[in-house]
């Protein structure tokens, strides 16, 4: 693939990232620093919000996704020695940290005494827990958040003061997968899953159960006594790749024209059976 121009000037390092940093477009606060990859920085540039690419995940990350703290992208400047990205961003919502900080550089050394110490000078501005609750619905996937907010007003259910049932948000989601099965592929991510195949979206969900099995695993390391923040963190990457695991298997029943319904009436004919009968009678 020919990069153009512009984007083969940058200079990646060996694992194809380059550092960026986001700062307040107003104040010029730093707020954050993540990587991004060819890819992200030209829908970045292409989008004008703030696309990132997950080391952790080995994928594109699309800030706000989970927390509805994205990103609005106003200049992409890029250093001298093109190895470093600044972004000139509107911060939605006014934090840019996870731990609900408007800055993730909230810590700072104090020189004042013998020996140097970090001390946090940013308060909190929303709890972390409330942050991704509140938004738990949008978070399934990046194609809910990227592709179909139009399709899911979370605003209004925000307002009418109740999250929408598991039931309405599989109905919409059955919705939207429907009308992705006839888009254009270059048009959302679920279009492009159902362009490339059946094979293909087995893969993702094969690819999603293995990271929710790597991120259930470190969350049970984590001690929330020891530290809050880690802990915090580990829960909220559990949920997301779950939930995860949970839109690409809808994706692929949407491949066979089966609906979320089918799978809630199974669940719903198991109640009240027993398990060891269930399992034995097939």
């Amino acid at each position: 693939m020919t990069l153009p121009a512009w984007l083969a000037a940058v200079n990646f390092n060996a694992d194809g990232l380059i550092p960026a940093i986001a700062q307040d477009y107003v104040s010029g606060r730093i707020l954050m620093m993540a990587w991004m990859n060819a890819e992200s920085l030209q829908l970045t540039a292409q989008t004008q919000t703030a696309v990132y690419f997950s080391r952790s995940r080995g994928k594109l990350w699309h800030k706000g996704e989970s927390s509805g703290h994205t990103q609005r992208v106003h200049d992409i400047r890029l250093d001298c020695d093109a190895d470093v990205i600044v972004l000139s961003v509107t911060q939605a919502g006014g934090i840019a940290c996870h731990t609900g900080r408007e800055s993730c550089f909230y810590q700072r050394l104090d020189l004042s005494g013998q020996t140097p110490e970090w001390q946090t000078v940013d308060k909190v501005l929303k709890d972390p827990a409330e942050i991704y609750q509140t938004n738990a619905a949008a978070k399934a996937t990046p194609e809910i958040n990227e592709a179909t907010a139009e399709d899911i007003d979370h605003a209004d259910t925000h307002q009418n003061n109740s999250l929408a049932t598991t039931h309405s948000i599989l109905q919409q989601l059955d919705k939207v997968l429907a009308e992705r099965k006839q888009a254009d592929a270059d048009s959302s991510y679920v279009a492009s899953l159902y362009a490339k195949g059946l094979n293909k979206i087995l893969e993702k969900v094969g690819e999603e159960s293995t990271e929710s099995i790597i991120a259930a695993k470190d969350f049970a390391n984590c001690d929330e006594s020891t530290d809050k923040t880690q802990y915090d963190e580990a829960r909220h990457e559990l949920i997301y790749e779950v939930a995860d695991v949970w839109f690409h298997t809808l994706v692929g029943l949407a491949w066979f024209d089966i609906e979320s319904e089918a799978v809630l009436n199974e669940l719903g004919r198991r109640f009240g059976l027993s398990g060891i009968d269930e399992k034995a009678a097939r």
